[in-house]
């Protein structure tokens, strides 16, 4: 078993991996380790915390001229719980292994973290035309909360970024586009009752069961005939019914039933557009199935969303990228989401793109890991990056 780090910037994520990020908890400790590398670099950074607890909180930093577009490296300190999965090793200690380092976060995202910070070291040291600048969040894994309220602060207090890159997993490839995505909880209600009886009582899990069926319905429809976007897995947009609650006793008549559903939207549909389709059709079969019309249709919140992320392969921004990368380095759009959409959304002149070390398919795992020839190929990337904000 190997231990030691090859390079500055596996040494860096060695340390982030120690730091326990899981989402909804503190991450102030390892902002706060970022923070004094940048400053003993003479780098500044600037704290924008969450509202209601300053434990959890986003990085800016920037270096370089002011008042200029530069290039703004994007990362998400938060990763998943570790709970309930068979690690071989410890989590939340990096563990070398066959030219791997395993670790919770490794792959997804503290490896360019790590290597984005070791970049920004990097670039203090040279003669910059252009800057280099930073964003590190929090929260990214329950649905890009934590990133807000730094695009909040950011929003008129700097020029358009000339390229964003968010560094998700995507071995090394471009990644130019993801879905967006719109979170619902619906709330079904009915009316208690003993079993015996239920005939006569409006049964909540049944409007939820209607609502279920809709949403499938809808789903063939987009499958069919929905607008298509080629390069995803599944290249229109999703209906997905995630997690239900209802009822309470098999012998009383259930007054409620919540259901949990998502919208995944290619970036020619709109998820709100969806969603009336999907009440549309739920209303024709509380019809046509001669439901009792005074039963409420159930009361539907939006959770959370984010926003589609679509840049055009032919735009400079992806000839600079591929530059920096081998040569045949492929485009591809990505099958998750990511701070991206938003970042396009404030700056809707800036082009966005994803690239980081390591794969999607080990993340979220037990024994997630990146690949050192990974954290090393995103080094001579942002080498590259940095000499080109030098011309």
């Amino acid at each position: 078993m190997e231990n030691q780090a090859s390079s500055a910037s596996a040494s860096l994520l060695e340390t982030l991996v120690s730091f326990a990020s899981v989402s909804l908890t503190p991450n102030i400790a390892l902002i706060h380790k970022v923070q004094d590398i940048l400053a003993e670099a003479g780098i500044e950074s600037m704290l924008a915390p969450d509202p209601q607890d300053p434990s959890r909180s986003n990085l800016f930093a920037t270096v370089g001229p002011v008042g200029v577009p530069g290039v703004l490296l994007s990362g998400h300190t938060d990763v998943v719980p570790v709970e309930g999965q068979p690690w071989t090793s410890p989590p939340f200690e990096a563990t070398h292994r066959d030219g791997r380092i395993y670790g919770r976060g490794t792959a997804d995202m503290k490896g360019f973290v790590a290597c984005a910070v070791t970049a920004m070291v990097a670039a203090a040291r040279q003669p910059l035309r252009r800057p280099l600048q930073l964003a590190l969040s929090f929260d990214e894994e329950i649905g890009c909360v934590g990133v807000r309220h730094l695009l909040r602060r950011l929003e008129n207090s700097l020029p358009a970024p000339y390229l964003c890159i968010v560094g998700e997993p995507t071995l090394m490839r471009i990644g130019t586009g993801h879905k967006g995505k719109a979170a619902y909880r619906a709330v079904c209600c009915g009316q208690a009752g003993h079993s015996g009886l239920a005939p006569r009582f409006f049964n909540a899990i049944h409007m939820a069961s209607d609502l279920v069926a809709s949403l499938r319905d809808v789903q063939r429809e987009l499958a069919q005939s929905g607008p298509r976007e080629e390069g995803y897995g599944v290249p229109y947009s999703t209906v997905h019914a995630g997690v239900i609650h209802g009822g309470r006793a098999l012998n009383i008549v259930p007054s409620e039933c919540e259901v949990s559903f998502e919208i995944r939207n290619v970036s020619e549909d709109k998820p709100e557009q969806i969603l009336k389709r999907v009440l549309e059709r739920l209303a024709e079969r509380v019809k046509k199935e001669a439901l009792d019309p005074a039963a409420p249709l159930p009361d539907i919140q939006m959770t959370n969303s984010y926003p589609s992320l679509n840049t055009r392969e032919d735009s400079p921004a992806v000839g600079l990228l591929a530059s920096l990368l081998p040569a045949g380095t492929p485009c591809a759009r990505v099958d998750y989401g990511s701070e991206g959409g938003l970042f396009q959304q404030s700056w809707n002149q800036t082009p966005v793109l994803i690239c980081g070390p390591g794969s999607i398919e080990v993340a979220h795992k037990a024994d997630e890991y990146v690949e050192l020839a990974q954290i090393e190929a995103c080094d001579r990337m942002l080498a590259g990056l940095v000499e080109f904000l030098c011309r």
